[in-house]
């Protein structure tokens, strides 16, 4: 066995991967020849320096595995691996200790003003009487997203007598109860937190969340930690609630823009700033490092993928039967996620036609990271979308319906999602060997295109709708691809009808957009949805 370390990692990584027969080269050694070296060898470990792209991979003849030590695969190309029938797999998780206790330790500093009595004292002044703190014990905690950082958040804040509320729609009351968390709506959890913490990945629902609408639903004084993605936070709003003393301090690790340069925060007194260091401790760098070269071990010696980021091994010919049907299920769950309201409980999925009888895993887990993938900061993937669901409490079920069929129009794809609050149905199915196309929505026959943009609505069935829709649409400049509607009779003997409309566009729509909508009489909902 021959496993090539291209790049540095520490000498106890190192030492995971010996074993007897086996040759492990590491960066100093290759001189240069890592492709030459690739031809023959089993294993590649990277960071993120090495481009493990398609013209590297020319050279891998025999590679099995490729560890990425650190989370982010930017410089892995995952299609050429899978096509070659190579497992990447990296680390997620390995920083979380590192970045939860920097929280914990912004916390402390903002409670006690450690950073300004620190350079008072090194300027050599004594005032104690300025420097009086809080204490972190009986006040409330509101932690938001509740992923592998969120939870090591919530250990120790509960050592420091905090009481904790967190929000993650993707979490079940089940699993929050057990860290001692109580489970509530964004809305609350602003309102009744005395400090706010960030641990959410960055979507479009996510981006800009901490702004002037929010911070004005924020308890006075609150103190606001971020050391999740800097684009979270709205750093003018922010700068302008701290100037006028509603957010009483914030701590900030990650920014828009890195290094900040412009940044309103820089200027502020009541702001403590750190340079992105919250996973930057010699102990996860080890840790990185030590969980890459084991996992390669397991994966060589028993053929254990774990923290695997692209698809599980299928011959060509069934991914690519597969592939459509994969990008119909991921488009579906990321539009029912993003209609819906409440915390996640149930997914359901049922296949109808050929494609019962695959190997439905793939197909399983896209519908899977199509939801979580909205909110999640701990990105969902075709294998380990169904690990992620498990571990957060969630209820996923399948049921296969086959039938004879020649072709793929007799293949349909059933998602059922059931939240807190409701439940919406879609089904779906591939046209013309690769459209993914939006078939039924909650009992409402609506044939519509699974595209980038679209606009979900619901509305009462009444005359001018749709005139009115177009109109606005066209004094904003958004032009409609397609217009896509359905109706249903509400009650049996009833002439009240219920419609549904999803409208393609080009372009994103903005908030302002869909608050014109939402002002149009008969209608009852108005979301826009985007599909990646």
């Amino acid at each position: 066995m021959k496993i090539i370390v291209a790049e540095k990692i520490s000498a106890s990584a190192v030492a995971q991967l010996q074993e007897p027969g086996w040759v492990v080269i590491t960066a100093d050694q290759l001189d240069g020849e890592l492709p030459q070296q690739l031809e023959t060898a089993d294993a590649l470990i990277v960071r993120s320096a090495v481009q493990a792209d398609s013209k590297l991979l020319a050279h891998a003849h025999k590679l099995r595995v490729i560890g990425r030590a650190g989370v982010g695969v930017d410089n892995i190309d995952l299609e050429a691996a899978t096509h070659k029938g190579i497992a990447v797999m990296n680390t997620p998780g390995a920083n979380a200790v590192a970045v939860a206790e920097q929280s914990m330790g912004m916390m402390l500093a903002m409670a006690r003003h450690l950073c300004r009595a620190d350079a008072l004292m090194h300027a050599g002044k004594w005032e104690k009487k300025s420097l009086q703190g809080t204490e972190l014990r009986g006040k409330t905690l509101g932690i938001i997203g509740l992923g592998r950082i969120g939870m090591e958040v919530a250990r120790r804040a509960r050592a420091f007598g905090m009481d904790l509320v967190g929000h993650d729609p993707f979490v079940s009351v089940a699993v929050a109860k057990e860290q001692g968390i109580r489970l509530a709506e964004l809305d609350e959890v602003y309102a009744v937190a005395d400090y706010i913490t960030l641990h959410v990945g960055l979507t479009p629902q996510t981006t800009g969340m901490i702004n002037e609408a929010s911070i004005a639903k924020m308890k006075k004084n609150v103190r606001l930690v971020n050391c999740a993605r800097g684009e979270l936070v709205n750093e003018a709003d922010l700068a302008k609630a701290l100037q006028c003393g509603h957010v009483a301090a914030a701590a900030i690790d990650v920014f828009t823009e890195e290094p900040p340069k412009n940044s309103p925060l820089l200027g502020l007194q009541n702001v403590v700033l750190t340079p992105h260091t919250g996973g930057s401790t010699a102990e996860a760098q080890e840790a990185v490092g030590v969980q890459i070269a084991q996992q390669v071990k397991e994966y060589l010696k028993h053929g254990v993928i774990q923290n695997a980021v692209n698809v599980p091994s299928v011959s060509a010919e069934e991914y690519a039967a597969m592939q459509p049907y994969i990008v119909l299920a991921e488009r579906m769950g990321a539009f029912l996620a993003q209609v819906s309201e409440g915390s996640l409980e149930e997914i359901s999925i049922r296949y109808g036609g050929h494609i019962a009888e695959w190997k439905t895993e793939l197909i399983r887990n896209a519908a899977i990271k199509g939801i979580l993938n909205q909110a999640l900061e701990e990105k969902a993937n075709l294998v380990n979308a169904a690990r992620i669901a498990q571990e957060r409490g969630l209820h996923v079920l399948e049921s296969h319906k086959a039938k004879a069929s020649t072709g793929g129009a007799g293949s349909v794809l059933s998602i059922f999602l059931k939240t807190a609050t409701e439940e919406h149905m879609v089904k779906g199915a591939v046209l013309h060997g690769e459209a993914a196309r939006l078939l039924h929505v909650d009992g409402i026959d609506v044939e519509a295109p699974l595209e980038r943009n679209l606009i979900y609505m619901r509305n009462r069935d009444v005359p001018g709708v749709i005139g009115k829709v177009g109109t606005i649409l066209g004094e904003e400049s958004i032009n409609i691809a397609d217009f896509s509607l359905g109706r249903r009779v509400i009650e049996k003997d009833s002439e009240q009808r219920e419609a549904i409309a999803v409208v393609h566009v080009d372009g994103q729509v903005s908030v302002e957009v869909l608050k014109r909508l939402r002002e149009i009489p008969a209608v009852q909902q108005a979301k826009a949805v985007r599909l990646f």
